[in-house]
């Protein structure tokens, strides 16, 4: 994994497969997919740390590429 992510790109991203933004605690983003009915939280940091990542597209059963390809 070469790009690194922003918190920006991965919300952009999670909004494109319908979560919503529910609400925001600090530098966290908290987004709801109520058809799901999962929360994931994400940074809203400059750069995602790798682990960080690696989580929130486990949680949303992404992969790097379809993560790419929704930015």
């Amino acid at each position: 994994m070469s790009k690194s992510f922003s918190g920006n790109d991965l919300i952009k991203a999670l909004r494109r497969l319908g979560f919503i933004i529910d609400h925001q605690r600090g530098s966290h983003i908290f987004l709801h997919n109520i058809e799901i009915n999962k929360t994931i939280i994400v940074p809203n940091h400059k750069e995602i740390k790798k682990g960080t990542l690696h989580q929130i597209l486990k949680q949303s059963n992404l992969s790097i590429e379809e993560l790419k390809n929704l930015i």
